[in-house]
């Protein structure tokens, strides 16, 4: 990582000289993909489909990015801080620094903990990602965040088009949120840690507006752990908000709990996650519905040598909230990796990955693509099967091979 630190001069007259810094990094992640999956009808045709895909990926092992940091040192142990980071696609130069969507944020710091404002991940979705032994990247990706994030991007769809990112990105506060006040807890607390969050949704409150004023974009959530350097556990929860007004309101909440503990020769993982997607119709029109998704992730990381072999088993169960026969469905995933480390910087991974679907074609009422059908995308990003006529999709494989370089 390169440090390019800036000695600064006397601010002002009978002012000290405050020690800054800036940090410009990133990583470059590039690899070779190939995705397949296989479906068949249930229309009465017997078709069975086979599609599969070939991709010069990024990202297969840590997110291409590039990013600026930078801290100024306020004397009195207060500190001010800000932070740009932007997506890059390296695989194709589609996109560098076109946006921070990544994280955009500027912090004050001090005994107190930390106010962070601006855009960030969710309180909610760190569980997703620290307790999973592929870290949210690549055909490994725990399935539970695979899940949650087509679940917000279908329901963004839905309720109004896009919000607060992108489709890669998850939308309507499950990966990032935008908007956010967050505050930190000091680092000094036996171990102990949390933030607490709020995303404003601004928009307009019209008094005049017949359906009420909407809150599309608000989001509230909070997470609470404790670590001993081997040992860790934390709890998260947050509400989504897709839409407030009539005929229709509807939130995700979430709420997880993961562990992970070190004994120095494997490294396991394990998170239990229960997501609802309530909507609340207003009566007598339609009653309160409520789709939960529940979902278990294990996993570990062994230390070979100079590399590590990964691998984890996630299932994520579907209960319908309409009670229809035969409308709820569940998948498993199955992922095994390695990463060779040339350098502190510099890896070499490899990655395969199994999903099996049961009632791949749950719930059609949803906007014609249901979340569970829509896990296949952590194997084929792009499921042409969705809008073939009849096709339930049953499994699907993948793989990552490639290189990362960090600096």
């Amino acid at each position: 990582m390169k440090h390019l630190v800036l000695a600064l001069s006397a601010l002002a007259a009978g002012t000290a000289a405050a020690q800054s810094s800036l940090t410009l990094f990133g990583v470059v992640d590039a690899g070779v993909s190939r995705y397949t999956t296989k479906s068949r009808s249930w229309n009465g045709t017997q078709q069975q489909v086979t599609q599969s895909q070939t991709a010069l990926s990024s990202s297969g092992y840590n997110s291409s990015r590039i990013g600026f940091r930078g801290t100024e040192d306020l004397g009195g142990g207060l500190a001010a801080s800000f932070w740009l980071e932007a997506p890059v696609a390296n695989d194709s130069g589609a996109s560098g620094i076109a946006n921070f969507g990544r994280r955009s944020t500027l912090s004050l710091s001090g005994p107190f903990g930390e106010v962070r404002l601006g855009r960030d991940y969710t309180a909610s979705f760190w569980n997703d990602a620290v307790f999973d032994p592929f870290g949210v990247n690549g055909v490994g990706t725990n399935l539970i965040a695979v899940v949650n994030s087509n679940l917000a991007a279908v329901r963004a769809l839905a309720t109004g088009g896009l919000l607060n990112g992108g489709l890669s990105a998850g939308t309507d506060s499950y990966l990032r949120t935008s908007n956010a006040i967050s505050y930190f807890l000091p680092a000094n607390l036996g171990g102990f840690y949390g933030q607490v969050q709020y995303a404003l949704h601004e928009n307009v409150r019209d008094s005049s507006a017949a359906t009420g004023s909407s809150r599309r974009g608000r989001y509230a959530g909070a997470r609470f752990g404790w670590t001993d350097g081997k040992a860790d556990v934390a709890l998260g929860y947050g509400e989504s908000t897709l839409s407030s007004t009539a005929p229709t309101a509807e939130k995700i909440k979430s709420l997880n709990i993961g562990a992970s503990y070190d004994l120095g020769t494997v490294k396991l993982f394990g998170e239990w996650s229960r997501v609802r997607d309530v909507r609340d119709g207003t009566a007598p029109l339609a009653a309160r519905l409520t789709d939960r998704y529940d979902g278990v992730v294990a996993g570990v990381n062994v230390p070979v040598g100079a590399g590590v072999i990964r691998a984890s088993y996630g299932r994520v169960k579907f209960d319908d909230g309409n009670g229809l026969p035969g409308s709820d469905a569940s998948v498993n995933k199955l992922a095994l990796g390695y990463v060779h480390h040339l350098s502190k910087r510099t890896a070499l991974y490899a990655s395969v990955a199994r999903i099996d679907i049961r009632n791949g074609r749950n719930n059609p009422s949803v906007v014609g693509v249901t979340p569970l059908v829509l896990s296949v995308r952590a194997i084929l990003p792009q499921p042409g099967y969705v809008s073939t006529g009849g096709l339930e999709p049953r499994r699907a494989t993948g793989y990552d091979v490639g290189i990362r370089h960090a600096f």
